[in-house]
Parts: structure tokens; C-alpha cells; sequence
């Protein structure tokens, strides 16, 4: 018999882990494209599409949250390195991404950069939960 009103535990966590001299709307926006491709990459992750009472259907979200990070340039550099070492599922934002204005020239200012180059100002990551941990080892919940 299961317990339908019991907590969910996830194996697996969402996590987002942002520079924290990054302005608002950055925060924002890098957050949302981080994991825009997450669903696509890992469908597990999305759930059931919403309805209301009258029945107008919504898009489905994410089955679980999504935390979100903060840490210093060189720890999004450290995590980046632990997360590709432990082959996670990533994606990445750099602050070439902020003169850019379509996804074609994105991919391109990515590209553009070898992996230790890149001025990372966000990630996203998803996998096991104590993988996840580790990855972002030192990092503060984003207040």
C-alpha cells in the first residue's frame, strides 16, 4: 500500500548554479535558458500537462524543483570541471551570451571558446542527487 499524501523524494535533482555578481534580469534570463533545453535532453523530468477547472490546458513543467546557486567565477569553473569529468547532463551560459540575440549566433559565441576558456556565468545540471552535490560543492542557495 502506498501513501499518496506522503512527501515525493526525487532520485535525481535540478540544479542551477549562477555568478553572484550577476545583475537581476542576468539572473533571471540565464536561469531560464539553462534548463529550457533540460526537458528535451531528459524527458523524464517533465511531467503531466496542467488543466484548470475549466479545463484550459497548460503546458506541462518540471516533475521536480529546480534549486537554484550562487558561487564565484572560479567555482562555476570548478563545478564545470566536475560536472563534465562525471559526464552530467549540463548546459552552460557564458557572458559572450549577453551580446547575442538568437540561438544560431549562441551556439556559435559557445563554439568559439574552448572549455577552459570559457567566462561561464551559469549552469544547469541534472543527475544523481549526491553526483549533483559534489558538483556544486561550496556553493550557497541563491537567497
Amino acid at each position: 500500500m502506498t501513501d499518496d499524501l506522503a512527501p515525493v523524494r526525487f532520485d535525481t535533482k535540478i540544479a542551477v548554479l549562477l555568478r553572484d555578481d550577476l545583475e537581476t534580469w542576468q539572473r533571471l534570463n540565464v536561469t531560464a535558458f539553462l534548463v529550457s533545453g533540460l526537458g528535451t535532453a531528459v524527458p523524464e523530468v517533465v511531467g503531466e500537462p496542467y488543466a484548470d477547472a475549466d479545463d484550459t490546458p497548460y503546458l506541462p513543467m518540471f516533475r521536480q524543483p529546480v534549486l537554484v546557486f550562487e558561487g564565484s567565477k572560479e567555482l562555476l569553473t570548478t563545478a564545470h570541471t566536475r560536472a563534465v569529468g562525471r559526464g552530467a547532463t549540463l548546459s552552460v551560459f557564458t557572458s559572450d551570451l549577453f551580446a547575442t540575440g538568437n540561438d544560431r549566433d549562441n551556439r556559435a559565441a559557445v563554439r568559439a571558446v574552448r572549455r577552459d576558456g570559457m567566462d561561464l556565468v551559469g549552469l544547469a545540471v541534472h543527475g544523481p542527487r549526491n553526483a549533483v552535490d559534489k558538483i556544486l560543492k561550496g556553493a550557497s542557495m541563491h537567497p
